[in-house]
């Protein structure tokens, strides 16, 4: 076994790493790039080697920097993690020279796999059915539009080297194909180092069901199970669980053995993925191997049991594989829900910024559910825009996928992000989507169910029972803690009003409040002043806690709680709402109060992210058509066009191709 590893790699995948590198006992070696110099992986690793600057094509992707780290700290072998040199061919080959070990698969099985357009070569050649595609290098935006004409609409535009949904583009029209090309060409070059781009019929309404793999260098292959990771936006996975509510155990049989099968036919020696998309009616295709560690692995670490990592690394140290598909029991559900530096609000656009307040539920196995939390992050740390924005994969196990779920949606109710937005609101929303929870899944999903992107979830339902009765309690331990500030002038006794009036939004409520032993006794009041609804709250909550924890009516509860002036702003389900809590007098008052809007922007262009400006589109004085293209923004490693709302006459640009904008910068101005 090896003594001493090094990660190429960076964020919560070098993390994952280097525990399990730990608890094997084998010393480990992080590489930074300067944007990464104070970043977690370099704290918990032994070593720590500073390959470059902040951008992954002068660092992380040159592989000379990689193999002179090895060099100067004897790491015996490297563990590329994933993206960046994971399913680069010339790495492997570069490290055997200069004799490393490369925990991954050999040369010739990245080569014929990890390639997208030849492992759909020999996907065909072993017999494999594929989707239909153009499997040859396409050399420009000409040649895309003849190729996508002959295949027939709508088809999918890919980049050769790709992989995190990026350098991909659907295109239902041949504009669409010309305009979709060029920018993920563009964007492939700048992530991988590669522009070789590829065609192939998009299957509509389809799933995205993966199958990992796992060999050793002895000729063994086996099977884990699958994921389901349909739920997709832009490509790019969002929620992941295993199994798949769709499979049944034929199906799974079959795919299984397809995936060992095609990995036996190139040699295939390390965990591998091989992904296939799915009909409704269990019919599926090829569609590419990973030839690396999968972003989603947990979900098949916890319903196997298995260490993927540690597994790999034994395999590369030359261990037979002591698992065989008979010894394969998956056991539960998982589902995992990738936190993104993004906002929901804003299409999903990136964040930059410090994490002034980082804390994720806790990690533990209890009564049969297991919380497990994946991260490169710490408080105080900072989202770059010079990588992709995860923030962490936040990972539930239980008996049943109803369980897994519920046990996904209160892990999300208590993760704490302040600093930069993220897309927790949203997760948790589509936790709760009644689509979502029966399984009835597609790669569309997001796009099918948010058509016009997602906003803000007002209260309603059960969701306004908890966030209502929380914010009475709330302001009841408030009234408690001023009763008790030392120093008070003697007077006549305080006598605290029952009745209360919570406002959430547009909404009112009136409720009658009351300590009643540990906990407090909350019951709603309708118009008529009748009673309704009676709640007890229990909870240890002070003020100054991110997150209200404890029971309501003997259900666990968890609602994020920030301080606003007057009032509290909880979270809770995916939503997020202002709270007021008063007297009836006060509420009466407030009632009155006028409504402040926010300025007009519509004769604006602003940028919706913190990015670069890499090129302008119009002039000052030009007339542009709703929908056409005014400037294109880059934000970690995405190109995001953005276009006219409706037909205007530009009258100003603020800004130039090159200049580095904060959000809702103004970009142009319009007549």
């Amino acid at each position: 076994m090896f003594k001493r590893i090094l990660i190429a790699n960076r964020g919560e995948i070098a993390c994952r790493i280097i525990k399990t590198a730990r608890r094997m006992g084998i010393e480990t070696v992080a590489v930074y790039s300067e944007a990464d110099r104070d970043a977690l992986h370099v704290e918990m690793a032994d070593q720590a080697v500073a390959i470059g600057p902040p951008a992954a094509a002068q660092s992380y992707l040159v592989i000379d920097k990689i193999v002179e780290a090895c060099r100067a700290t004897g790491a015996e072998a490297v563990h590329p993690g994933y993206g960046f040199l994971s399913e680069r061919e010339a790495f492997p080959d570069a490290l055997a020279k200069a004799g490393v070990v490369f925990i991954g698969p050999n040369p010739k099985a990245i080569a014929a796999m990890g390639d997208k357009i030849e492992s759909k070569k020999a996907a065909a050649a072993a017999k494999v059915s594929t989707v239909p595609g153009h499997l040859g290098v396409i050399a420009d935006e000409t040649e895309a539009v003849k190729i996508a004409n002959e295949i027939g609409y709508p088809v999918m535009i890919k980049a050769s080297a790709g992989g995190g949904g990026k350098g991909m583009r659907i295109a239902h029209s041949a504009s669409e194909v010309a305009e979709g090309f060029a920018r993920s060409k563009s964007e492939a070059k700048s992530s991988f180092g590669d522009d070789r781009m590829f065609i192939e019929k998009f299957i509509v309404n389809p799933r995205h069901i993966e199958i990992q793999v796992l060999g050793d260098k002895h000729g063994n292959v086996i099977y884990l199970g699958e994921r389901e990771c349909s739920i997709q936006r832009r490509n790019q996975k969002v929620i992941e669980e295993a199994p798949s509510p769709l499979l049944d155990e034929a199906t799974r049989r079959k795919m299984g053995e397809q995936a060992v099968a095609l990995a036996k036919a190139v040699g295939y020696d390390s965990a591998g993925t091989v992904e296939f998309v799915a009909g409704q009616d269990k019919s599926f295709y090829f569609l590419e191997m990973n030839t690396r560690l999968q972003v989603e692995h947990p979900v098949t670490e916890l319903i196997t049991g298995i260490d993927l990592v540690e597994q790999m690394i034994r395999v590369a140290a030359g261990e037979k594989l002591l698992l065989t598909q008979d010894g394969v029991k998956l056991t539960g559900w998982a589902v995992e829900s990738r936190v993104y530096a993004e906002d929901p609000y804003r299409n999903f656009l990136p964040s930059t910024g410090r994490l002034t307040r980082y804390r994720p539920p806790a990690e533990a196995s209890a009564g049969g559910v297991t919380v497990r939390n994946d991260t490169g992050v710490t408080e105080g740390g900072e989202i770059s825009i010079h990588y992709d924005p995860m923030i962490a994969k936040l990972v539930t196990h239980a008996p049943t996928r109803a369980a897994a779920v519920a046990a996904q949606s209160n892990a999300l109710d208590a993760f704490v992000i302040d600093g930069i937005r993220h897309n927790i609101p949203f997760l948790s929303a589509l936790m709760q989507h009644k689509r979502w929870q029966e399984g009835r899944l597609s790669t569309g999903f997001i796009a099918e169910e948010y058509p016009e992107g997602f906003h803000a979830v007002k209260p309603a339902g059960e969701t306004v029972e908890v966030i209502g009765a929380v914010a009475a309690a709330i302001d009841h331990v408030l009234g408690e803690r001023k009763r008790q500030i030392s120093g008070q002038m003697n007077g006549r006794t305080v006598t605290r009003e029952r009745r209360r009036a919570v406002q959430l939004g547009e909404l009112w409520l009136t409720l009658d409040v009351a300590r009643e032993a540990q906990g407090i006794a909350v019951q709603f009041v309708d118009a008529k002043g009748a009673a309704g609804l009676a709640r007890v709250l229990v909870s240890d909550w002070m003020p100054g806690d991110a997150v209200w924890s404890g029971t309501v009516h003997g259900q666990p509860v968890a609602v994020q709680v920030r301080p606003i002036l007057n009032g509290f702003a909880l979270s809770h389900r995916g939503v997020e709402t202002k709270a007021y809590v008063y007297t009836e007098r006060e509420a009466a008052s407030a009632k009155l109060m006028p409504i402040k809007l926010p300025p007009d922007t519509g004769k604006m262009l602003l940028c919706p992210m913190p990015g670069l400006v890499r090129s302008i589109a119009v002039a000052e004085g030009q007339e542009v058509k709703a929908g056409e293209a005014l400037a294109v923004v880059e934000a970690m490693k995405m190109e995001n066009v953005l276009r006219a709302e409706r037909d205007a006459t530009v009258k100003t640009i603020k800004v130039k191709p090159g200049d580095s904008l904060a959000v809702d910068a103004v970009i142009m101005e319009f007549a």
